[in-house]
């Protein structure tokens, strides 16, 4: 299909049925379509983004303004903005997805029967696969490759927020899966349909086979709560580092702040520090320090209060925040144990750390906690999809069905069973 005739097809009034319709039929032929093909693809979405600022950007500059107009926070506008070096990291990480083995055929495992049955498993796309999110464009492109590369249909709701940036995105995106021979409606968006259309999509079961929420806390509960569709739960990120006895000073200082300060916004930012009481007079001075040098409002309780005057009491509330700004909870905990117990508290189950130098504690930190990633000695905000290899994420699973952690190509994926007989029969 030619740019032009994408161009008029986008001109024709749907209706959101219709689209997902028109996505069933695309997740059709991308169920079959080659890796070439679609690379083919990924490697024309990557140069639309790297080449797309000046459509991009004035879009994406509209609904900054109107996000500053209607009282935006100020993480929602870090999320919502795009400029050149986020459009190149944005098709770089697309190219990367280009690179990485397809999941869809990959054998998962198998047997030959004593009877001479041959049974597999493989990897098979979902078929059309809906994700709602809120102020975050970089989450159009994502998803949209991801789905394309594991042979999955996109139909995605980017919130009113968003809503020009990603309608340029879209666009971007489908003129180059059309330039390869792919169907145009294997990414679209339903954003014009407004909160209608998302409550729509959440109760499209038999069109949808997948929804994906990505958001704030209310977005996805209502999500989870109120859909007909399969949900993959994506959870916020109260998110804690544990400071043990042992802690190295110099790794406890650098990796809180960076946990912290090096882009406050996203949910693997850390929230709470917890900090064992036999180091926190050597510790929580120049961890704290350093980090009220960048910024950081410090909420502490009454102990941290006493080693630390340039703080503020914190409130029962702060434990179980997500601030997404730089602001950070602090508390002084007797032991490991108590650390875990206030995690198993107040956590949402997304990232933790331990800062320590002892084996055994380092251990039962990652057996005890029941998070989506457990850490030992490094900063949080390595749960990300990119830095674990996938290219991109279509979100932080924090549930424990289906997918758990980063989501990439195969948690987009289910499997089905191929047996291959020579007439057999039961006995």
């Amino acid at each position: 299909m030619t740019e032009t005739a994408v161009s008029a097809r986008t001109l024709t009034v749907r209706t959101l049925t219709d689209k997902l319709v028109a996505a069933r039929e695309a997740s059709i032929t991308l169920a079959t379509a080659t890796a070439d093909l679609k690379n083919a693809a990924l490697l024309a979405i990557a140069a639309a983004v790297a080449t797309g600022a000046e459509r991009i950007i004035p879009a994406n500059e509209r609904d900054l303004e109107n996000g500053r107009s209607n009282g935006l926070s100020v993480a929602l506008q870090d999320r919502l903005r795009l400029d050149e070096g986020r459009l190149a990291a944005l098709a770089a990480a697309v190219g990367e997805i280009a690179a990485i083995a397809d999941p869809v055929g990959e054998l998962v495992r198998g047997r030959t029967l004593p009877n001479g049955l041959r049974i597999s498993e493989v990897r098979v796309p979902f078929g059309v696969v809906g994700a709602i999110y809120e102020a975050r464009p970089n989450v159009t492109v994502d998803i949209a490759s991801l789905a394309l590369k594991s042979g999955n249909a996109a139909v995605l709701r980017g919130g009113s927020a968003a809503e020009n940036t990603n309608r340029v995105l879209v666009e971007l995106i489908q003129e180059a899966i059309a330039s390869v021979g792919l169907p145009a409606d294997s990414v679209q968006t339903i954003d014009e349909f407004g909160r209608e259309g998302a409550r729509e999509l959440m109760q499209a079961r038999g069109l949808v086979d997948v929804l994906i929420p990505r958001g704030s806390a209310s977005l996805i509960s209502t999500v989870v709560l109120e859909s007909k569709v399969p949900v993959i739960e994506t959870g916020a990120g109260v998110v804690h580092v544990f400071l043990d006895e042992s802690a190295d000073e110099e790794w406890a200082v650098a990796i809180t702040h960076n946990a912290k300060v090096q882009r406050p916004s996203v949910c693997n930012a850390l929230e709470t520090i917890l900090v064992h009481r036999a180091s926190a007079a050597r510790l929580l001075p120049p961890v704290l320090g350093r980090l009220r040098a960048s910024g950081v409002t410090v909420h502490g309780d009454a102990a941290t209060l006493d080693l630390f005057a340039d703080a503020t009491p914190a409130t029962e509330e702060d434990w179980s925040t997500e601030y997404m700004s730089l602001d950070v909870s602090v508390r002084i905990v007797d032991d490991l144990d108590a650390a875990i117990e206030h995690i198993r508290r107040y956590s949402t189950h997304h990232t933790e750390s331990i800062v320590t130098n002892d084996v055994g504690s380092a251990e039962r930190f990652l057996a005890e906690v029941d998070s989506a990633v457990v850490m030992v000695n490094a900063s949080t905000r390595f749960t990300d999809g990119g830095e674990f290899g996938f290219g991109a994420e279509v979100g932080i699973s924090t549930q424990k069905l289906h997918a758990r952690g980063p989501m990439g190509l195969s948690e987009l994926t289910s499997t089905k069973w191929i047996v291959r007989g020579s007439g057999h029969v039961r006995g």
